[in-house]
């Protein structure tokens, strides 16, 4: 594994080292049945065995209450944007959305064609740049939505929301799940794709309180119903059989790290200790609020549109990949999610120093 390097990408993203081993061999022949895990029967024993070990797994890692069902579905975070309203609003129901970012405001716009959407905050008017303070919900909403993380300006929500009593809690939380611990009972439904921080990219997880399946809607194809997946845990028809193998491994490893609390240490160290070298560096700046920022989703600039970009290509030559910034903020982004090594972060800031001092030489402007 020597040819590996570090891997900065937003999504998909780094998996655990010892999951892909695992994976490299039961790739070939799983639990020692002869056949390899993608090519069994999503309805044979060797297979099921792996399903509800994953959803066994889950549950304790999260502490799951028993009256929540735990889904593995396909299409993304972006299916749930429709799926969760069109189970839940008629044109008649008024949700309300957090908007903090891009994933957000495309939540937004598929809750529209469904019902209507009160926006109880936003923060568009800094870029999205910070988590705002004051949410104003309107009076009697279906239920509040909010997107945990924002991947690509790099703000985090401290803490959930609270909605008006009685209202369900709805969460995209595709950035950061299970990077730090969560209080399930505080939500009625939690999605994720869960290609950054729990899995590869083709699988979704979504938490459901069992009442709210209940009360979706039945006039609706029953694919895109969450009682249909509830009822055949996941296995309606076939599901992505790899994919949740993966989620099993990366929960057993989570499992081994200390759970969600030795998470939630790690990234706190590893984004601590980048962001403190933000706000003393001479060059580079991160672009979000300090009571904001993320800590899976370092966002940082020069202010030079040219020397970020050199500074990009800086770190690459040095076997730091995947930080070039969405085109929505510029610069630089370091996802730094669960699997993320420390020591990758200790060779990003080894190379801004470098790259620092190399701009003092070259001049005031950094290129001479």
């Amino acid at each position: 594994m020597s040819n590996r390097i570090f891997n900065f990408s937003a999504g998909p993203a780094v998996l655990p080292e010892p999951v892909l081993q695992q994976a490299r061999e039961d790739l070939w022949d799983l639990s020692n049945t002869g056949i390899g895990v993608l090519e069994h029967s999503h309805r044979g024993k060797a297979f099921s065995t792996v399903l509800l070990q994953a959803i066994a797994d889950c549950r304790t890692l999260a502490k799951i209450p028993d009256d929540y069902d735990i889904l593995f579905l396909t299409g993304g975070a972006s299916t749930q944007f429709y799926m969760a309203p069109m189970n839940f609003l008629t044109p008649g129901d008024t949700a309300d959305y957090l908007v903090t970012g891009a994933w957000s405001k495309k939540a937004v716009a598929d809750a529209k064609r469904y019902g209507r959407v009160h926006v109880a905050c936003t923060s568009e008017d800094r870029n999205f740049s910070y988590i705002p303070s004051e949410v104003r919900y309107s009076g009697a909403p279906k239920y509040a939505h909010f997107t945990s993380n924002n991947t690509i300006f790099g703000t985090q929500f401290q803490k959930e929301p609270t909605p008006p009593a009685g209202v369900p809690l709805i969460c995209d939380a595709s950035s950061d799940i299970f990077s730090r611990p969560i209080d399930v009972a505080k939500y009625g439904l939690i999605y994720a794709g869960a290609q950054k921080n729990i899995g590869p990219a083709g699988v979704t997880l979504v938490i459901i309180r069992k009442d709210l399946v209940e009360r979706g809607s039945k006039d609706l194809p029953v694919m895109l119903q969450y009682r249909t997946h509830a009822a055949d845990d996941s296995c309606y028809n076939t599901p992505p059989t790899f994919g949740i193998y993966l989620m099993g491994q990366v929960f057993k490893w989570i499992l081994s790290q200390g759970g969600l609390e030795g998470l939630a240490a790690r990234n706190e160290d590893k984004a601590g200790k980048l962001y403190a070298h933000l706000d003393r560096s001479r060059l580079f700046r991160a672009t979000a609020a300090p009571d904001s920022r993320s800590l899976m989703n370092v966002t940082f600039v020069t202010g030079d549109e040219t020397l970020d970009a050199e500074f990009i290509a800086f770190a690459k030559a040095r076997g730091l990949d995947g930080l070039k910034g969405h085109r929505s903020v510029g610069g630089m982004r370091a996802s730094i999610y669960n699997a993320f090594p420390p020591a990758g972060v200790d060779a990003l800031i080894a190379a801004m120093r470098e790259f620092e001092d190399q701009a003092d030489r070259d001049g005031p402007d950094g290129r001479g």
